[in-house]
């Protein structure tokens, strides 16, 4: 093996270019060329149309920095396995024959990870690193680290806005239908309410729990200031289970449902429900808020930080499982496995998954939520409390988000 091509694909995040630079720091060291096939599938299936690609050279990488987020080799919304192109995959070759590529490292989530197990099948040589922010494959997915401690900080920051104009603060934030980004990213601003595609939301006993603990704060304040924090997910299903979305917008490459409006949703839902309500004027009386016609019942605005979360700086852990990943993966494409994706390193020990079976939907776990629940969070369902087990360790388990 003397030349490699690398690519990434699917949604930008942190940790993409450390896989990048984990793959070149190895590949140099066993004098293997990495070059880089720019956006993601778009380059790939217009390979044999490049005059030239950039060559990862030790000079190149020196001002490659892996600790911001993003991706220097680019990407693209493209499902290869959709075009009509009876001649795709030869063209495929072809290009890969053209720059003497003996095989690919590719970076992405469960859409990149399907399109590469055709190319697998179709003779592509090629190794997987997992990559999404929505933490929804088998495997951990470089950039859910960065992503849910970047939705925690900002969530944490809508505190300072929220208590100052006594308001309910909703949060929408990405992870499709897994609301892994939600859960994570709501326990670590201490939000008192997540909303998660897994769990169909009663929307009565969330104004409930709402009402109880918004006033409770305000009544308990000196200066009458008091807020309350929602985390939503995209996907999270409104109250006859059906998916918020933009059916304007039609679908990507992939076939998914632009989902948009969850957290506009949630506020109708409560400010419907604060209108209804015969005690919410008694309420905001006692707490010298009331102001007929102006100010009468509380405000709930949502905010949506969108594709804030996915940029800026990666998580230090993010950039070394992408460095041990992307290394990994060399070493998987030398050992000549195809259609892998690297799981984890262990030690001296590489783990790997068909990437068949690591691109499968993994859900939030729902007796997780319930030690949340058990601490006060409401998940939008009438609590379900753990029963509790307990495990004698031989040896400290590996612990991965």
């Amino acid at each position: 093996m003397k030349r490699i091509g690398i690519l990434t694909s699917g949604g930008d995040c942190g940790g993409l270019n450390a896989v990048i630079k984990g793959v070149t720091l190895v590949a140099h060291q066993q004098n293997i060329q990495c070059l880089v096939i720019p956006n993601g599938y778009a380059g790939l299936y217009n390979l044999s149309q490049f005059e030239n690609l950039v060559e990862l050279t030790p000079a190149r990488l020196e001002i490659f920095d892996c600790t911001v987020a993003g991706s220097e080799a680019g990407h693209s919304r493209v499902n290869l396995r959709k075009l009509a192109d009876p001649n795709k995959y030869q063209r495929i070759r072809d290009g890969l024959a053209k720059f003497n590529l003996d095989g690919l490292i590719i970076s992405g989530g469960d859409d990149t990870g399907s399109v590469m197990v055709d190319l697998a099948a179709h003779g592509v040589h090629c190794v997987h690193v997992p990559k999404t922010m929505d933490m929804d494959l088998q495997t951990y997915s470089v950039g859910a680290d960065s992503t849910v401690s970047r939705i925690a900080s900002f969530a944490r920051d809508i505190h300072t806005t929220g208590r100052t104009h006594n308001r309910v603060m909703v949060v929408e934030v990405f992870g499709r239908n897994a609301g892994h980004t939600a859960f994570r990213g709501g326990i670590g601003a201490e939000a008192d309410a997540i909303l998660i595609p897994e769990i169909s939301v009663d929307f009565d006993l969330l104004y409930q729990h709402m009402k109880q603990r918004y006033f409770e704060r305000i009544a308990g304040s000196d200066v009458r200031a008091g807020t309350y924090l929602i985390m939503v997910a995209e996907g999270m299903h409104d109250a006859q289970g059906h998916e918020v979305v933009d059916t304007s917008a039609g679908t990507d490459a992939f076939g998914h449902k632009k989902l948009t409006g969850a957290g506009a949703y949630v506020c109708a839902e409560l400010s419907k429900r604060l209108k209804a309500d015969p005690e919410i004027p008694a309420l905001m009386q006692a707490m010298g808020m009331y102001v007929p016609s102006q100010y009468e019942i509380p405000e709930v605005r949502a905010v949506n930080p969108g594709h804030l979360v996915r940029c800026g700086q990666s998580s230090a852990f993010d950039v070394s499982f992408g460095l041990e990943a992307g290394a990994a993966a060399l070493h998987l494409l030398q050992a000549g496995m195809s259609g892998v994706t690297v799981a984890n390193v262990r030690g001296n020990t590489i783990e790997y998954m068909n990437t068949a079976d690591a691109i499968r939907q993994r859900h939030v776990d729902l007796q997780q939520v319930g030690w949340y629940e058990s601490l006060g969070i409401c998940f939008g369902r009438k609590p379900q409390l753990p029963k509790f087990a307990f495990s004698h360790l031989s040896k400290a388990p590996e612990r991965h988000l």
